[in-house]
C-alpha cells in the first residue's frame, strides 16, 4: 500500500495563512514543475500525482500546494478570489522555488498560470494549460445564470449549485465574480514570452472547446500548441489523457533545452 506523504506548511505573508504543500527536490538547474489546481480541487488529485511521479523520474523539482480554503490549507473557501489565489501561488513560488518554472494549470489553475506568466516573465520556461478556464466568471458563469440566480446572488452575496464532482454544492460568491472582472486576462492579446501548450476536451461540459479557441487566438502566435481531444471531458484524467499530459510536459522541456519553440 502506497504511503501518503504528509503535507508541509508555509505561512504566506499577504494573509498570514498556512498553506499546505508537497515538493520534490529534483536535480539542481532544471526547471521547477509547478502544479496549479482548479476551483475546489486539491493538490492530491490524479493529475498532480502523475506529474509528481514524472518529475521524480526526470529529476525535476516539483511543487504542488493547496490555495487558501482548499484541501489541507487554512482559510475559508468563500473568502477566496482569483486575485487572492494568485497571490497564494506567487507567494508559494517565491518561498519554495528558484530558477525557471514550467507551470501546469488545470481549469481555474490555467487562469492563475496565465496571470503568473505575465507577472514573472523572466522565470517562465513554458505553460501547459489543461481544460483552461481563464475569465470563467465573466465568460462562462455569468452568461448562464438565470434571473432567479442573479437575484439570489445579489441578495445573499453567494449562490449554491449542485456539483457533478462532489456531494457538496459548488459555491460562487459575489466577490469572486467582482474580482474576476478585475483579474481577467482575455480582454486583449496576452503577452507571454514562453511556449504554451493547451489541451482541451471537446466534450467538456464545463468549459466548451470554443473557449480554448478564443484563448489561443489571444496568445502569441509563436510557440503555441493546441490539442483538442474529441472525446475528452473536463477532468482529462483517463489513462490516455494522463499520457497526453506527460508527453506535453516532456515536449515542452525538450523545446526549452533546444532554445524554445
Amino acid at each position: 500500500m502506497a504511503t501518503i506523504a504528509p503535507a508541509r506548511f508555509e505561512t504566506v505573508p499577504h494573509s498570514g495563512e498556512r498553506l499546505a504543500f508537497l515538493e520534490g527536490p529534483g536535480r539542481p538547474g532544471g526547471p521547477t514543475v509547478v502544479w496549479l489546481g482548479g476551483f475546489r480541487s486539491d493538490m492530491r488529485g490524479t493529475k498532480a500525482e502523475v506529474l509528481s511521479a514524472l518529475a521524480e523520474r526526470e529529476g525535476l523539482p516539483f511543487l504542488r500546494f493547496d490555495y487558501s480554503g482548499h484541501g489541507e490549507s487554512e482559510g475559508a473557501f468563500e473568502d477566496g478570489t482569483i486575485s487572492r489565489w494568485t497571490e497564494d501561488a506567487a507567494a508559494m513560488i517565491a518561498a519554495r522555488t528558484s530558477g525557471p518554472l514550467l507551470l501546469v494549470g488545470s481549469s481555474m489553475g490555467a487562469w492563475i498560470a496565465l496571470r503568473l506568466g505575465q507577472r514573472l516573465p523572466g522565470r517562465i520556461a513554458a505553460l501547459l494549460l489543461l481544460a483552461p478556464a481563464p475569465d470563467f466568471t465573466s465568460r462562462l458563469l455569468e452568461p448562464r445564470l438565470s434571473a432567479a440566480q442573479r437575484e439570489i446572488l445579489a441578495r445573499d452575496g453567494r449562490l449554491e449549485e449542485a456539483s457533478p464532482y462532489s456531494d457538496q454544492p459548488t459555491v460562487y460568491t459575489a466577490q469572486l465574480i467582482r474580482d474576476g472582472e478585475a483579474a481577467g486576462v482575455m480582454g486583449g492579446p496576452i503577452g507571454l514570452d514562453a511556449p504554451v501548450h493547451v489541451i482541451q476536451g471537446m466534450e467538456d461540459p464545463d468549459v466548451p472547446f470554443s473557449h480554448a479557441l478564443d484563448l489561443v487566438a489571444l496568445l502569441p502566435s509563436a510557440g503555441v500548441t493546441l490539442t483538442l481531444v474529441k472525446d475528452g471531458d473536463h477532468r482529462l484524467s483517463r489513462p490516455e489523457d494522463l499520457a497526453r499530459m506527460e508527453a506535453a510536459v516532456t515536449s515542452l522541456l525538450a523545446d526549452g533545452q533546444h532554445g524554445g519553440a
